[in-house]
């Protein structure tokens, strides 16, 4: 399987075949990382990372993930480039393709990743858009691989807003790998339904399905995974804070949730996560809706901190496995990959 000189936009461009792939090679690197075995295939190379919004779990583990192959990387902040300002998405991308063997983007449109991938010249990953977070998914799916043995045939929960990039990317990626996906959240909420029929289609093809419903109870009935994600993402006002809060109360993932899912089910989440009130933001908002909204009134939004506590949850385990599927991403795009 060749990949290189392949941008990774959205994993619509990729099959079933060529995902599995990725995540073999990020499972053999992960390995060779904890045991210590030096892999820099890469050395000689360098990368951008280009970031208009700010990233803890995207810039480190491509940070990481860039050393550990022995690449040299740079990091370019929401004020580091003028991207967009004094110089163009196209001009952007033909300088820095000039300088650089790879390029990561984490920003807003997914318009300006496209125009970044159609005219650099080398690979470009997309770190996170308004629309897609491919490089999660992939760590998502060799998350599940590694507790439930398998990615085919999981009946997958996505609970809460599903309309944002996440629950678009976790479709995508269900679809392509016949994963049963069920978006669990208010109508309003539901994927654009250009994309769910998309979904469908792939699904037909994977032995996977797609269903949207709005029954807390039934969509979670005996999965296998529940994934949630941040009720309002960063970027947005704080004036969609009520309106949210009210449309997703009762989709808020507590152990009654989790007690209503499979047996040996396990609990996911992308992170950042609002579960407690030791950050600014889950302070605030218990402070301000907490007696309008009482599941929140502990800070607690889209997940209890008792389920992200307990031992049914993987999200530390999914955040790990970014640097590794990304680095799968990095290589396998950037030179002939080696078995």
């Amino acid at each position: 399987m060749n990949l290189e000189g392949r941008s990774l936009v959205t994993l619509l461009d990729f099959t079933k075949q060529e995902i599995e792939h990725l995540l073999d090679l990020a499972a053999r690197l992960k390995k060779m990382k904890r045991e210590g075995k030096p892999h820099r295939y890469l050395e000689g190379k360098n990368v951008a990372l280009l970031f208009q919004k700010d990233s803890t779990r995207t810039r480190c583990a491509f940070e990481a993930g860039a050393y550990d192959l022995g690449m040299g990387a740079t990091y370019l902040g929401p004020s580091g480039s003028q991207m967009g300002k004094k110089e163009s998405i196209k001009d952007t991308a033909r300088v820095l393709g000039r300088m650089y063997d790879g390029i990561q983007f984490r920003g807003f449109a997914n318009s300006d990743c496209e125009l970044l991938a159609e005219y650099a010249g080398v690979p470009v990953w997309n770190g996170l858009t308004d629309r897609f977070h491919p490089t999660q998914v992939l760590a998502d799916l060799l998350t599940i691989k590694e507790h439930l043995g398998r990615i085919e045939d999981v009946k997958f929960a996505y609970v809460g807003d599903a309309r944002n990039n996440m629950g678009n990317s976790l479709m995508i990626g269900c679809a392509i790998c016949g994963l049963h996906f069920r978006a669990v959240a208010p109508k309003e909420l539901w994927p654009e339904e250009s994309l769910v029929e998309k979904c469908k289609e792939l699904a037909e093809g994977s032995g996977g399905s797609i269903t949207m419903t709005e029954d807390r109870e039934e969509g979670t009935h005996g999965v296998d995974v529940v994934y949630t994600d941040v009720w309002v993402s960063l970027g947005e006002p704080k004036e969609v804070w009520r309106p949210r809060l009210a449309a997703l109360n009762d989709y808020q993932v507590d152990t009654e949730m989790m007690d209503n899912a499979g047996e040996n089910a396990i609990f996911m989440h992308c992170l950042p996560s609002f579960h407690g009130v030791d950050t600014e933001i889950g302070a605030e908002i218990a402070k301000t809706f907490g007696h309008e909204f009482p599941r929140v009134k502990n800070g607690e939004m889209e997940v209890t901190d008792e389920v992200i506590e307990s031992e049914k949850s993987k999200v530390f385990d999914e955040a790990e496995n970014r640097v590794h599927t990304i680095k799968a991403v990095m290589l396998a795009t950037m030179s002939k990959t080696r078995d």
